[in-house]
């Protein structure tokens, strides 16, 4: 495993270098011999998969995009991609859920946090012996954030937490959570804030777990605070700054669902070359079929056009000039493109595409995951509309 991450590319250069294409080996390499395997089988049970999520921690890939001082690896965030790229061809569940350990539910600890929260939550998180989650959605506000009803109230030196939260990541298993929450409710966004909250805290309870189409194995679940007292130290950042702290991250989010959906598109792709050579009708295989063929030839297109975009992205990002419209864009190309790609695979598939014996139906149910979080496939349009003046 690499431990430094040294080669910094200071000009417009997509080209993978030698140690991110090492790198992109040993992540495929675990994927293809751990991962992939299991895949089926992890969907099947629908459970949280704890061993090999302890496992990603052991690799490093929870400290990717975090400095050494933090005790992560100081990569940067085209090397991040890569590795949410891989995981997610081999399992989305587990991508889901890695992913969100590496981002979200430990970026406001990471910055925001007190010397006790990184030494006691975020280095044990980024070794995976713990696991942090975000709460932002709840039952009747997801785009609009801004509507959000949990309120938090100053009371001495302590904020009380009171309000629902729904669709989860990892609730059933979180050590910590950053909840989002109102300070100030007549705001709108800047009365947004956001609160460290660890298990066991009294008032704080995970509520029913959602049964879901697809990721069925990154559990997901409602969240329950009733007067939660949290010390005035776990404010994360200052108050009104919450929803601006979340929009220094929103580009990285986006551009990361678009390297999640790059991995489900490479993975359905194989699957229907593999599947149209396999299979024979009228006395040969149907990729001699120009229907077939073309199908596939419109997959890989579009998966190339989706991964410029990504890599684009990730590359503004190592810049220090993160680009929300280009981000955008790559996780509306991205998305979109791997929710057609898997619609094809399972016509490719014809009646077997329907079979749960064949992975092409848990891709189709899989990609459904990938446009909701980061920005609907419509929230997103609205916003490169506006970025381009309309």
């Amino acid at each position: 495993m690499l431990s430094v991450f040294s080669v910094v590319k200071s000009e417009m250069d997509f080209a993978l270098t030698a140690e991110q294409e090492l790198f992109r080996k040993s992540v495929r390499d675990f994927v293809q011999k751990e991962v992939a395997p299991v895949a089926a089988e992890l969907d099947e049970r629908a459970q949280f998969p704890m061993a090999l999520f302890r496992k990603c921690g052991q690799l490093g890939y929870f400290g990717l995009r975090y400095p050494e001082s933090a005790g992560g690896l100081g990569a940067d965030f085209t090397t991040f991609c890569l590795m949410a790229e891989e995981i997610a061809r081999g399992s989305l569940s587990l991508a889901a859920a890695v992913s969100m350990q590496c981002l979200m539910g430990t970026d406001f600890v990471y910055r925001f946090g007190t010397d006790d929260h990184k030494s006691r939550l975020l280095a044990p998180a980024l070794a995976g012996e713990k696991i942090g989650t975000i709460a932002m959605t709840e039952p009747d506000f997801g785009s609009d954030l801004g509507g959000i009803k949990t309120r938090a109230v100053k009371d001495g030196d302590d904020w009380i937490l009171t309000g629902r939260k729904m669709w989860i990541t990892s609730a059933t298993v979180a050590d910590f959570f950053t909840v989002a929450a109102k300070t100030d409710p007549e705001a709108g966004f800047k009365g947004i804030d956001m609160f460290l909250v660890e298990k066991g805290m009294p008032g704080l309870s995970v509520g029913k777990r959602i049964e879901k189409l697809g990721v069925r194995a990154s559990e997901t679940s409602e969240l329950i605070l009733e007067e939660v007292r949290v010390p005035a130290a776990n404010l994360l950042g200052p108050v009104g700054t919450g929803f601006r702290n979340l929009g220094a991250i929103l580009a990285e989010i986006r551009t990361m669902t678009g390297a999640l959906a790059l991995g489900l598109a490479e993975a359905v792709i194989e699957s229907s070359i593999k599947y149209s050579h396999e299979r024979a009708q009228f006395g040969k295989p149907i990729a001699a079929y120009q229907a077939i063929a073309h199908k596939i030839a419109e997959m890989g297109a579009q998966l190339e056009a989706a991964r410029g975009l990504v890599h684009r992205a990730a590359w503004q990002i190592e810049q220090g000039k993160p680009d929300m419209k280009l981000a955008s864009m790559a996780k509306l190309v991205a998305t979109e493109a791997a929710n057609k790609a898997a619609d094809e695979c399972t016509r490719i598939f014809g009646s077997y595409g329907f079979a749960m014996e064949y992975d092409a139906q848990r891709y189709f149910r899989d990609a459904r995951f990938l446009l909701y979080g980061g920005g609907t496939s419509e929230i997103l349009r609205g916003i490169i509309a506006k970025e381009m003046g309309v």
